[in-house]
């Protein structure tokens, strides 16, 4: 008989959380509604939505500066509080504000020491979050010097302080250059271990795709659906490839029904699957057609996000 793996146990869950603020005036606003999800460690899940969705809030009601109104949300089994005052959590905020006139280096030995992170460590700890993340050359400038994207990078290094075994990373890539932006992947996946939780919210559907194990789709403070980010071999459901060729273009449309010539020898061709896909363009290759390159039109995920929030 074989056994089974244990799975990983949620580290975090949220069961039917609610959170519904009212105003001096009496007016109530639901933020969140019934919202439902479990988050095993070892995984980096993603969440997404439109503005105003209910990402902040969910934030919020994770870090425990908010209660839920109805519903519940826990951390290893305690009430999120609880949990960041034994265990701490690596967060990092969509917005930032550090006093303008400490410098880069005191900055992080400010935080380091609030993180309760032992005097003789912190010196070390914080030379080696300034080396993670290319500040070096930073670390005596004043906070007011430093471009949007190093005042990024300064506070990733700050989350990254205790090396905790859960993070919350609020837009992570936002102010980034194209070089920090790859080097951000390459930090996710050290981060990336069995005793670990990562949660990235962010508005930038590419990067989760590349990120996160699964991303969860909110709108209007509702759960829309989970997305896994992966490609299901089987899966029929309809998708658009960008296809390259240098050789053959006359004849795309014989083995592709309805292909768009979108200019320079690329063409666009809705299909109903990977099998679908690969089929055809075994066909094509053997019928004569030189093929460049295959990239999805849209990613899994940005073609679940539109159908999820209807756009």
């Amino acid at each position: 008989m074989e056994l089974l793996s244990p799975q990983p146990p949620d580290v975090i869950e949220f069961i039917s959380a609610t959170k519904i603020y009212k105003s001096f005036r009496g007016r109530s606003v639901t933020a969140v509604e019934n919202f439902s999800l479990s988050v095993p460690e070892g995984e980096v899940l993603g969440i997404a939505g439109p503005n105003g969705a209910g990402k902040s809030t969910l934030i919020s009601l994770l870090l425990g500066y908010i209660r839920p109104t109805a519903g519940s949300v826990t951390i290893g089994g305690m009430p999120p509080r609880t949990y960041v005052e034994n265990h701490g959590i690596g967060y990092l905020s969509e917005l930032m504000s550090i006093n303008p006139n400490w410098t880069a280096v005191s900055a992080l030995a400010r935080y380091a020491t609030l993180a309760a992170i032992p005097a003789g460590e912190v010196a070390t700890r914080v030379d080696a979050v300034i080396d993670q993340l290319g500040i070096d050359e930073h670390r005596a400038k004043k906070i007011k010097a430093l471009s949007k994207g190093n005042l990024q990078r300064l506070g990733l290094a700050q989350s990254l302080l205790r090396n905790e075994k859960v993070m919350i990373l609020d837009e992570p890539t936002h102010g980034l250059d194209p070089v920090w932006t790859q080097r951000f992947r390459d930090i996710v996946e050290a981060l990336r271990q069995p005793g670990r939780t990562v949660i990235i919210a962010s508005h930038n559907l590419d990067e989760l795709q590349r990120l996160a194990d699964r991303v969860a789709i909110i709108d209007r403070g509702n759960l829309q659906r989970v997305v896994t980010t992966g490609y299901d071999q089987t899966a029929q459901t309809a998708g658009t490839y960008r296809i390259a060729v240098v050789g053959g273009a006359d004849r795309i449309s014989e083995f592709f029904p309805g292909a768009v010539d979108a200019g320079g020898g690329e063409f666009e061709v809705s299909i109903a699957g990977l099998v679908d896909l690969n089929a055809a363009l075994g066909r094509a290759l053997a019928g004569g057609v030189l093929v460049a390159s295959v990239v999805p039109a849209r990613s899994v995920l940005e073609q679940q996000f539109r159908e999820a929030v209807g756009e």
